[in-house]
């Protein structure tokens, strides 16, 4: 028996396609399935898909007792805050600034660097390390002297086996101050909020708390864009 939408008029005929399909026709021309036919006429009818959210089984989950270092290195002022999730708000356990005197050599300096940082990981344990990306500097010398503070912090958190990771300044700013160019001041005083600090710490300690903090939120969801392990 021939269908009843090829014997429909010509003005009418896709206007029965799209309302009541025949299988004939859809098996033989386009092969489209009743459910992907539905999905059609939802998104017709202007409602939205339905989303699928993975099973939370498949959604890594951060241990509660998990200690982060981060780190903001530099030669005269390296900050480091560690920090402890849990709840309602993260422990801090150190925070400080590993500052040298400007008629230090930067040998010296480097050595201080790498021993300090050496002495809170034995002290606190920590179980990941984030330290701030690489970033663009017109002087070259200021690069060269960034990258040596840098690797002397790495390689002294290198040599306890913790894994290290790198966040750019722009995105911790985004993370924890809504604002990418975000001053010092502002970072400061949002990391005294998130972890419930009496007084805001000094700059580059706040700058190392909020890696920290962006590492914990980073990774405490289902993210696509996981963040770059050194």
């Amino acid at each position: 028996m021939p269908c009843k939408a090829c014997a429909a008029p010509e003005n009418f005929r896709a206007a029965f396609f799209l309302l009541q399909p025949c299988r004939r026709w859809q098996n033989a021309r386009v092969g489209i399935t009743l459910r992907q036919f539905e999905q059609m006429k939802e998104r017709v009818g202007g409602k939205s898909p339905r989303v699928i959210l993975p099973p939370a089984s498949r959604i890594p989950h951060r241990a509660s007792n998990e200690i982060i270092l981060g780190v903001d290195p530099s030669l005269r002022g390296t900050g480091f805050g560690i920090i402890q999730l849990a709840k309602p708000f993260p422990e801090t356990l150190a925070h400080g600034t590993i500052s040298c005197p400007k008629n230090w050599e930067r040998s010296r300096c480097l050595a201080k660097i790498s021993k300090t940082l050496r002495e809170e990981i034995e002290k606190h344990r920590p179980t990941v390390c984030v330290i701030e990306g690489l970033f663009f500097a017109q002087n070259l010398q200021t690069a060269l002297i960034m990258g040596e503070a840098r690797g002397a912090a790495m390689a002294a958190i290198a040599e306890s086996g913790i894994e290290i990771f790198e966040i750019a300044p722009r995105k911790v700013k985004q993370a924890i101050v809504g604002y990418g160019a975000a001053q010092k001041s502002a970072v400061a005083k949002m990391v005294q909020r998130l972890l419930n600090l009496p007084k805001p710490p000094a700059p580059d300690a706040a700058d190392a708390l909020a890696l920290a903090l962006t590492h914990a939120r980073e990774n405490s969801r289902y993210n696509l864009s996981p963040v770059k392990k050194i």
